[in-house]
C-alpha cells in the first residue's frame, strides 16, 4: 500500500481513528515550525488553528471592506441630497466641486457639458473637441488611468502637468452630453483595474442635475 492508497482508505473509512483511538497520540508527526515530533492529534489542532487565523483574516477584510463601502455610501448619499437641493445649474457646479474634493478627497475636478444650454462664460461650457466628444460617446463606462498622454488632462489648466491619474465619467445614458473629469497627483489615485460602481453612480447623479437644470 502506497501513500495515494493509505489517503484512499482513510477517505472512505472516516470512522477508522473512532474505532483505533489509541493510534492518534502514538502517531507521531513532524511539528510545522519546529523539528519535533507531535502526536497526530496536537498536528491536527495545529492546522485547525492555521484555519481559523485564515478565516479570522479573511472576515477582517470583509468586515473593512464592508465599513469602507458603507463610508463610502454615506459621501454619495450626502451628494445626492446636495445635488438634489441646488437651485440652478451654478449652485449644482459648485455643490459638485465641492462634495468631490471635499468629502471624496480629489483635488482636481473638471465637468465639460455640451449640447445644452450652458452659458458661454462657464467654466463648464469650455472647449471639447470632436475627438474628445466621440471618444466620451463610445466609453460605455467610467474610465481610470494615468494622465500621462492623456487629451483631457488638458481641461486642468496649469494643474495639468502635475496630475498623475485620472478618471473620466460620462455623462448621459441613451447620448452622451458631457463629462466629469477627476485628477489627483497621486498615480495610484486613479487606476485602469480599480472598481467603478461609485463613479458611475456619481455620473448618473450628475447627469440627472445637469439635465434638469438646463
Amino acid at each position: 500500500m502506497n501513500a495515494d492508497d493509505l489517503a484512499r482508505f482513510l477517505r472512505a473509512n472516516p470512522q477508522f481513528f473512532d474505532q483505533n483511538p489509541d493510534l492518534l497520540e502514538s502517531i507521531h508527526v513532524p511539528h510545522p515550525y519546529g523539528g519535533r515530533a507531535i502526536p497526530l492529534a496536537e498536528r491536527q489542532t495545529v492546522a485547525l488553528r492555521e484555519k481559523v487565523k485564515g478565516l479570522e483574516a479573511m472576515l477582517g477584510e470583509l468586515i473593512k471592506y464592508a465599513e469602507d463601502n458603507d463610508q463610502i455610501g454615506e459621501k454619495v448619499h450626502r451628494l445626492s441630497v446636495a445635488l438634489a437641493g441646488a437651485r440652478d445649474f451654478p449652485a449644482l457646479a459648485r455643490s459638485l466641486y465641492f462634495h468631490l474634493r471635499e468629502d471624496f478627497a480629489v483635488p482636481h475636478v473638471a465637468l465639460r457639458v455640451w449640447g445644452k444650454a450652458v452659458p458661454a462664460d462657464f467654466e463648464e461650457a469650455g472647449s471639447v473637441s470632436e475627438a474628445q466628444r466621440q471618444h466620451a460617446a463610445t466609453m460605455g463606462a467610467p474610465q481610470c488611468g494615468p494622465a500621462q498622454g492623456n487629451a483631457f488632462a488638458q481641461w486642468f489648466g496649469e494643474a495639468a502637468e502635475h496630475i498623475r491619474s485620472l478618471a473620466l465619467v460620462p455623462l448621459g445614458d441613451t447620448a452622451v452630453f458631457g463629462m466629469l473629469a477627476l485628477a489627483s497627483e497621486d498615480p495610484k489615485r486613479f487606476y485602469p483595474e480599480m472598481g467603478t460602481v461609485y463613479l458611475r453612480r456619481i455620473g448618473d447623479l450628475c447627469a440627472a442635475g445637469v439635465t434638469a437644470r438646463l
